[in-house]
């Protein structure tokens, strides 16, 4: 059932609970959670994000799910955090000092957790967070703690650059990196090199199966 407007209002402030577990292979990073994120209690809720459909159509997982599943993404390595806790309606209400002080915590908890890579879900907001301001979309330098840095286009359906087509592209540009690395592979390979459509549908079939 969807949030009534009163119940997206009184959603404002709110934080949700992340899907994060030690040792995983990748952690999606969003900007913070929207009103109807926070709402339902779930990471990337909105009708229209494009989250989940790019995250399955580029192999990280062998069906769409929905975000009331999200902490089936654990059983595949995967992981949801945010940047900034608290919701808002829009992700310009948060200030840059905001984002600062998350680029911190999430080092912080990749310290912590060690994840293989963190991927952050929308590049102004990486840009002003670790103070890179010709940052682009893929393969960062960077490292928060042990974790490699990718940055993936933001999924909003307000984001009229991406198609679920395109995101899904970027998305298997990532997990193709994850797999290299984590097979023991080279990691100095050209990560930002496009993904065809017929190398994602084979790729996608060598995405580990969900641990027990």
């Amino acid at each position: 059932m969807r949030p009534t407007r009163p119940e997206l209002a009184a959603a404002a402030g709110r934080t949700i609970p992340d899907i994060i577990a030690p040792g995983l292979s990748v952690v999606f990073c969003g900007i913070n959670p929207g009103l109807y994120s926070a709402a339902t209690g779930h990471h990337f809720a909105r009708p229209g994000n494009r989250f989940w459909p790019a995250l399955h159509r580029s192999g990280f997982t062998p069906r769409q799910l929905v975000p009331s599943e999200q902490s089936e993404l654990l059983g595949y390595g995967l992981g949801i955090t945010n940047l900034v806790a608290r919701a808002t309606a829009r992700a310009d209400e948060l200030t840059s000092a905001e984002l600062r002080d998350g680029g911190r915590a999430l080092e912080s908890k990749a310290v912590a957790l060690g994840p293989a890579w963190l991927a952050v879900v929308g590049v102004t907001a990486y840009r002003v967070a670790f103070a890179r301001p010709q940052a682009t979309v893929g393969s960062q330098s960077d490292r928060l703690g042990p974790a490699r840095v990718w940055v993936l286009p933001n999924p909003s359906g307000l984001n009229a650059h991406y198609t679920v087509d395109s995101l899904a592209a970027e998305f298997a540009r990532l997990r193709q990196a994850a797999q290299r690395v984590g097979s023991g592979g080279r990691d100095d390979l050209d990560l930002d090199q496009p993904v065809s459509g017929e190398r994602l549908g084979h790729d996608r079939r060598r995405w580990h199966e969900p641990t027990a």
